[in-house]
């Protein structure tokens, strides 16, 4: 039985750890401005 709600409580834990990231990484998103990537990449020539 104790062994239950230690994992019950591992659970929870854990749970609540992601969700403090996840709130973090919502409210944190927005801070920089997104920029289009505009560089040129060489394309090779096709083989005849």
């Amino acid at each position: 039985m104790t062994v239950t709600m230690g994992k019950g409580r591992l659970l929870i834990g854990v749970a609540a750890i992601v969700l403090m990231v996840l709130a973090y990484a919502w409210i944190d998103g927005g801070r920089e401005p997104v920029h289009s990537i505009s560089q040129s990449i060489p394309v090779p020539e096709i083989v005849k």
